[in-house]
């Protein structure tokens, strides 16, 4: 069997946001096809859709004419290859590559991919339901929604939508204030986690709030501080029994030694769709295995996305939990994917169909044409720029 091609898909699921364009990210898509009629799907982070795509196609000119089987051999390839370190797009067009290569493998033997990797260590998978189900309604309101759909646990950012038009001592009081109330709201038994979105460089700020919202005992406080400075992370979790969690923009394999070498975290979230792949993925667990430190991936893209971390989830022990930030249950979803499993008492059953488990439908993309989207820049309130 031998690659014959790399093809792109960007498209747009409709969802309207308040800035830029007015339309929420796109979706990218990756299929790898085969002389054998087998082909192989993954996804690129919706963030770097652009710059990815012509990585894609450079990629392609290595791929094509190579047994799609030999993922490790192709991955390496194209890893050591480009000679200097891989950026966020190139390594998320390679991540997307990868993902589509186990797909294959998997439709050639007949076994998800799961159990290429060593079987499941659970029956079922645990999500949270993230900002993409929590969004549209007053906090609130969307948290009590998503625990009657049946999820045990959700997460929310704290600081108000509005945080960048005020004062520090405002958004402070008013972001405890939202974790109260939803605490209040849900009752006890609902695991809230906190997305503090590594909105503050001030360690001493992040270990306030930590304090603060202590009582109402969330989970994990996610990205205290931004992850790309793992020391900051690691005197904000020695200062704070809250647990410490972070990891989505950690997609070097030398920044994820120094988040373990620091200790910077309790709960490590990598994003496979930027960091390399599956493979790497679990290769990154089993590594956090060592040091006592548990996985919780990152998930912001298709539902595509959701079952890449699926079929990790199920194959590694210190698995905590899994994020879910898209409907599984939504038009477009149901149109561009076919096979998509159910969230039923907020889990996830392990995947048990070949590959990936799921198909695109390609007749049905061109209802959802690509849109450009950019993230906003927030612009605070004595006019500096702050992190989104």
């Amino acid at each position: 069997m031998r690659i014959t091609g790399v093809k792109s898909f960007l498209v747009n699921p409709g969802d309207r946001v308040d800035w830029g364009s007015g339309f929420g990210a796109n979706w990218h898509f990756v299929k790898v096809y085969t002389d054998e009629g087998l082909d192989g799907l993954g996804e690129v982070f919706h963030s770097v859709d652009e710059p990815a795509e012509a990585a894609l196609r450079k990629f392609e000119r290595w791929l094509i004419g190579k047994d799609p089987t030999k993922i490790i051999h192709n991955w390496q390839a194209i890893y050591r290859g480009l000679r200097y370190p891989l950026g966020t797009a190139t390594l998320s067009a390679l991540s997307a590559v990868e993902q589509a290569l186990w797909d294959i493998a998997g439709k050639a033997c007949g076994l998800p991919i799961c159990r290429m990797l060593g079987g499941p260590c659970r029956d079922r998978i645990q999500v949270y339901a993230s900002a993409g189900l929590l969004s549209g309604k007053p906090l609130v309101e969307a948290a009590l929604d998503v625990v009657s759909e049946g999820y045990g646990a959700l997460k929310f950012t704290p600081q108000p939508p509005d945080y960048a038009s005020k004062s520090a001592e405002r958004v402070f009081v008013e972001s405890v204030e939202r974790v109260r109330s939803v605490r209040e709201a849900v009752g006890d038994e609902i695991a809230v986690c906190l997305d503090y979105h590594g909105r503050s460089f001030s360690p001493a700020e992040a270990v306030r709030f930590a304090e603060a919202v202590g009582p109402f005992h969330p989970l994990f406080l996610e990205e205290p501080a931004p992850t790309e400075n793992p020391r900051a992370l690691a005197e904000i979790r020695s200062k704070t029994n809250v647990p410490v969690a972070g990891g989505e923009r950690c997609i070097s394999r030398q920044s994820f030694r120094e988040i373990l070498e620091t200790r910077a975290v309790d709960i490590f979230q990598p994003e496979p769709l930027a960091c390399g792949g599956i493979l790497e993925t679990v290769k990154w667990a089993a590594t956090a295995e060592l040091h006592h430190i548990m996985i919780a991936p990152h998930q912001a893209c298709s539902p595509v996305s959701l079952l890449v971390c699926a079929h990790i989830d199920a194959c590694i022990p210190n698995f905590l939990i899994q994020e879910c930030n898209v409907r599984l249950d939504s038009p477009s979803a149901r149109d561009m994917i076919v096979g998509l499993p159910e969230i039923a008492g907020g889990y996830l059953q392990v995947p048990s169909k070949p590959g990936l488990g799921i198909e695109l439908n390609e007749e049905s993309l061109a209802d959802y044409p690509y849109r450009p989207f950019d993230r906003p820049v927030m612009v605070m309130q004595d006019g500096s720029i702050g992190l989104e």
